[in-house]
């Protein structure tokens, strides 16, 4: 058979004819041909079968690639070329898809490493040709419905070998009897589609189809049909009506191909009652769809509807009662082994940072902060521990904590109290606030300290805080018109992006507080009247913005604690209670600029006032600048507007798997990266943010999608 001038080193194989193919797929040329000898058979297709529509192979569809493209059916019907698999052999090849299961652009968008030098580098022709070659046996997909693992379970079922073979054209030779037994993809299920529609199997038996899948993919009316029970078409237009004019201008075949291509990515509801976005926030699954970044959390919902479930995803977050008593029990655990080796705070010289530390009994607890203190950071640590009139094992702790001051008091004179004391012996240039409920994080210490030298206008530097059940207590906190409190995000999963960027707010808890020692000496310290504790971190907090210094909230400082560990919840409340108004009545100026009291103003009230610019910038995908191509100008975009002093959100409009190593640590960390949204979050994102950015950039790749879907 003639070859087109196609530049590959090898014919590729869906360029080739194959007799024996062609005999099955057309039975009737046997007779019409004379014979059955692989020359009698193509010199057949030659002369008659390509002008009468016939595909020379399994991975060509003649049929298919008329419909698919019409001017190319066109330039049949003149003459220019004698069949479509001509045209594609000639020129089509290079951005035509050959067959109904094989994309070529999904493909190489999908593994942009499938480059043009790349194939001209292995002498291969096209994306087909690597995927036929190469991509098949790595696992790839050539079309969001043909998924290699499912094709190769099927296959398994149906006692065919797979090992070293084509695992494609093995399912493209089946018969629909066979094809039409399991799933090839999750986004199609070929037993329920037929059990749903009892018509199309008549068709497929008349000869019209060759299985379920391909009447799917192919049939004159793709919106009347739904591929599975987890995806509605009426459904998905209804919950989504902004795809309507995409669909209403041809830009999808169907709601379904919407779907597939963005909105599966982009956590859509598929139908009624399915909420992808909750589904992925649990961490089981989150952690599980890191793992394998090719699924999405649809996939990974109806394999584990069809599989049975890999994970127990019953309970989204641990019975915090339980994990109180575990974070208890850790502690407890513990003390016998400093009994044997204490832990060692000596030093030399200027320490580094003096640690404040009151405590009131509760020895394992104030064991196990001191133990994650110290292996946090490895520099010169003061540790000041206040004895505020303990009665258990705290009276004996110099057995198993060795170089630490101790200031000791009969009775309970409070932390308030205690932290003002220990404050008067502090020799280093900052002095570190310290709840002995906590257990820090690694590097936290480290990381405050590096935070503060970074800016001589720092005056404290905040932690994220971390409940026992790994929910947030607060990424920083407001405060509100009336003097109340609100730790910003709380209940919500630490790694969010709102939480992890760095920014002024207004106070951050003294359960880890960090502070520059001078400033704390001029302001006196905490106020005494807000003894015995609960808000005088608050207003200290004010009285260091007063002075002209920063607040900052730093998310690399992640500090577990035991809320209400150290004075139990009651009495907690009452002091709360108490101090609030006296808080109130000190900082009525203050409070008059504040926001009124509403989740809904967290947004506005999660940054200290100043005059910073705020800009959202909507790009195509997390601009990462190892992407290359006009990802690396964005990038550099983002970062000269950090560097010039605006608050800046990068929100990417197409769901792409972001590795936590690029979420954090890439970008300048005051820039609030938006990794998990997508552009169906975008509405409630710019509802929830109205009035909050100065001003919207929108990247150069976004363009063309932000249109796709209007």
């Amino acid at each position: 058979m003639p070859q087109a001038d196609i530049p590959s080193a090898e014919t590729p194989l869906w360029s080739r004819f194959d007799a024996g193919w062609y005999l099955r797929a057309y039975p009737e040329v046997a007779v019409a041909a004379g014979g059955t000898d692989a020359a009698v058979i193509e010199a057949y297709y030659l002369e008659t079968g390509r002008l009468n529509g016939h595909s020379p192979n399994a991975y060509f569809d003649e049929e298919w690639y008329r419909q698919k493209y019409p001017a190319v059916y066109k330039s049949i019907c003149a003459g220019s070329f004698e069949s479509g698999f001509v045209h594609y052999q000639s020129e089509g090849y290079v951005d035509h898809s050959p067959h109904w299961l094989f994309d070529e652009i999904h493909y190489r968008r999908t593994y942009p490493a499938v480059s043009q030098s790349i194939l001209a580098a292995a002498g291969l022709a096209n994306g087909y040709d690597h995927f036929l070659t190469i991509g098949q046996d790595a696992f790839l997909s050539g079309h969001p419905f043909y998924d290699p693992e499912c094709a190769t379970l099927l296959l398994r079922r149906l006692n065919i070998g797979v090992e070293g073979q084509n695992v494609f054209g093995i399912y493209l030779g089946l018969d629909s009897v066979h094809s039409d037994q399991g799933r090839v993809s999750w986004f199609f299920d070929p037993v329920w589609y037929l059990a749903r529609y009892p018509h199309v199997a008549r068709e497929i038996t008349a000869g019209r189809y060759r299985s379920a899948l391909h009447h799917y993919l192919t049939n004159d009316t793709p919106r009347a049909f739904d591929p599975q029970e987890w995806f509605s078409e009426s459904d998905y237009l209804t919950l989504h009506p902004d795809l309507g004019p995409s669909l209403e201008h041809g830009h999808f075949r169907n709601a379904c191909a919407h779907f597939v291509t963005f909105g599966a990515k982009e956590r859509r509801a598929p139908r009624q009652g399915l909420d992808l976005k909750g589904y992925a926030a649990h961490p089981l699954v989150a952690a599980d769809l890191r793992m394998a970044s090719e699924q999405t959390a649809f996939t990974h919902w109806v394999r584990a509807k069809t599989e049975g479930p890999r994970l127990d995803v019953s309970v989204t977050r641990p019975n915090e009662e339980q994990t109180r008593e575990r974070f208890v029990r850790d502690a407890c655990a513990l003390v016998p082994a400093f009994m044997h080796r204490p832990l060692d705070f000596s030093f030399v010289g200027v320490p580094d940072v003096s640690v404040i530390v009151v405590v009131h009994d509760q020895i394992a607890l104030t064991m196990q902060t001191l133990a994650s203190l110290r292996s946090t950071y490895r520099g010169a640590i003061e540790l000041i521990v206040v004895d505020s009139g303990s009665t258990d094992l705290t009276r004996h702790i110099e057995r198993m904590v060795r170089g630490a001051q101790m200031l000791r008091f009969r009775t309970n004179i409070g932390f308030l109290d205690g932290a003002n004391a220990g404050l008067n012996h502090a020799q280093a240039p900052y002095v570190l606030y310290l709840n002995n409920d906590v257990r820090l994080y690694p590097m936290a210490l480290a990381n405050a300290i590096r935070r503060m030298n970074a800016c001589s206008r720092t005056g404290a530097v905040g932690a994220k805080l971390v409940r026992t059940n790994m929910a947030l207590q607060e990424a920083g906190s407001i405060i509100w018109r009336d003097g109340a409190t609100y730790g910003y995000r709380r209940e919500d999963d630490p790694n969010i992006a709102e939480a992890n960027f760095t920014r002024d707010v207004d106070y951050s808890s003294a359960a880890f507080l960090l502070v520059r020692k001078d400033l704390l000496k001029r302001l006196g310290g905490f106020d005494p009247r807000y003894r015995p504790a609960y808000f005088e971190d608050t207003d200290l907090c004010l009285r260091i913005v007063e002075a002209g210094f920063r607040i900052v909230y730093d998310p690399s400082v992640v500090v577990e604690h035991l809320e209400f560990g150290s004075s139990g919840t009651a009495r907690s409340q009452a002091m709360i209670k108490a101090n609030h108004r006296l808080f109130g009545e000190t900082h009525k100026t203050f409070l008059r600029r504040q926001l009124p009291a509403h989740v809904r103003n967290a947004i506005l009230g999660r940054e200290a006032r100043d005059q910073r610019r705020r800009v959202l910038y909507l790009e195509d995908r997390v601009p990462l600048p190892r992407l290359g191509s006009g990802y690396v100008r964005s990038f550099d975009v983002v970062g000269a507007m950090s560097a010039l002093g605006y608050q800046v959100t990068v929100f990417p409009v197409s769901r792409y798997e972001v590795a936590a190593a690029d979420r954090f640590g890439v970008f300048p960390d005051d820039v609030e990266l938006m990794w998990d949204a997508s552009l169906a979050d975008l509405p409630a994102f710019l509802e929830e943010r109205a009035g909050y950015y100065d001003l919207v950039w929108v990247g150069e790749h976004t363009i063309w999608l932000v249109w796709l879907h209007i």
